[in-house]
């Protein structure tokens, strides 16, 4: 058996070198490569003759790489992302850290009087940030025209989203809003507390921001959004705080109105000397402040430190943009101005004898600055 196999194999090598005899080479499986020949090299034997190219002529153009066609298909998580950035651009969501100080300033007020349900301030805080929200979109719907002048990339006129879809979201996020108010304290809620502020914001957007009376109609809707966080309660004992607010507030939007031009004129002094005036309210004792010795020795520290940091925070900006009132300060005074909304109301809680409330409400000023950094405030 051994035998045979071995003769079979010789016979079949005597005529694979027959059949290479007569096609006079090797097969490339059986040839190997020269030692300075690398393995990937292209055979060196001569083929069929082909004309070279002309050379480019001179001065023209290196010929370009055939771009890639563009199917239009994007994956689902890039455009839900997309999507997300767009939408917070345009309703400016970092900025709505500052809203919930608001309804808790106004709650604390009035716990003299009426009993704090944390559950019913949670809700109206929600709806006071959906309202927040709808007011930013509704702002970019009525001035898609003249952003497309001033600033042309804000998602409107970008293209990055339709005014139909601004439009829609200012709608959703108010009915969203007057829900939430419904929920928090029924019919009276929502006829006294959330319809009022939510007519406020409205009105402001559509028409009288445009007026001189758009200042103070910001400012309104701000003191609003104190009264708002009552609830089912009486106002009147909030209305300290409303009125504090509401005159930063009414400083703030008065110089944003020369956010894009720069000519302030004596804009940034007045607001610097509302704020000092704001501060110092929210610095103030007050008669019910703590219950306690222990609660009136946090009350009488924090709040005036608080008050301080808002002075620090929106003073110092509002004193560049005096000194260099141009575009670049001004902006810059307004978005610390509303920033400085979180400390203010937090020495509003903490006069109102919640200090550890007022401090948990400061927490939120680190992210909204970080946050700012990605999408304006303003």
């Amino acid at each position: 058996m051994t035998l045979t196999l071995t003769r079979v194999r010789r016979a079949f090598r005597e005529g694979l070198r027959a059949a290479h005899a007569e096609l006079g080479s090797r097969p490339p499986a059986l040839r190997r490569p020269a030692p300075d020949t690398p393995l990937c090299e292209a055979p060196t034997h001569p083929g069929p003759s082909r004309p070279a190219a002309p050379p480019p002529p001179t001065g023209a153009p290196a010929p370009s790489a055939p771009r890639a066609f563009d199917t239009g298909y994007r994956p689902r998580t890039l455009t839900l992302r997309r999507t997300t950035k767009t939408l917070a651009e345009l309703v400016r969501a970092p900025a709505a850290l500052t809203v919930p100080g608001d309804v808790v300033a106004g709650a604390l007020a009035s716990a003299r009087t009426a009993r704090v349900s944390p559950g019913r301030t949670a809700l109206l805080a929600a709806g006071s940030v959906a309202l927040y929200w709808a007011g930013m979109a509704l702002n970019d719907w009525a001035d898609r025209a003249e952003d497309a002048r001033e600033r042309p990339e804000r998602p409107i006129p970008s293209g990055r989203l339709s005014p139909g879809a601004a439009l829609a979201t200012a709608t959703g996020l108010t009915a969203g809003a007057l829900a939430l108010g419904a929920v928090a304290g029924g019919r009276r809620v929502l006829l006294r507390r959330t319809l009022p502020l939510a007519a406020a914001v409205w009105a402001y957007d559509l028409g009288l921001k445009r007026t001189r009376l758009g200042p103070l109609a910001m400012a309104a809707a701000r003191g609003l959004d104190v009264l708002h966080g009552t609830g089912t309660g009486p106002a009147r004992p909030a209305l300290g705080a409303a009125l504090t607010v509401a005159a930063h507030t009414l400083a703030v939007t008065r110089l944003s109105r020369h956010e894009v031009d720069g000519e302030a004129g004596d804009e940034p002094a007045l607001a610097l000397a509302v704020t000092a005036a704001s501060a110092l309210a929210a610095a103030l004792p007050a008669r019910h402040a703590g219950r306690g010795s222990a609660g009136r020795l946090r009350t009488r520290w924090t709040a005036p430190a608080l008050a301080a940091g808002a002075l620090a925070l929106a003073g110092r900006a509002q004193w560049a943009a005096l000194r260099t009132p141009d575009a670049a300060h001004v902006r810059a005074a307004v978005g610390a101005g509303i920033h400085a909304l979180v400390p203010l109301q937090a020495a509003l809680v903490a006069r109102a004898g919640a200090p550890r409330a007022a401090l948990g409400l400061v927490a939120a000023l680190p992210p909204a600055l970080s946050l700012a950094r990605k999408v304006s405030p303003t």
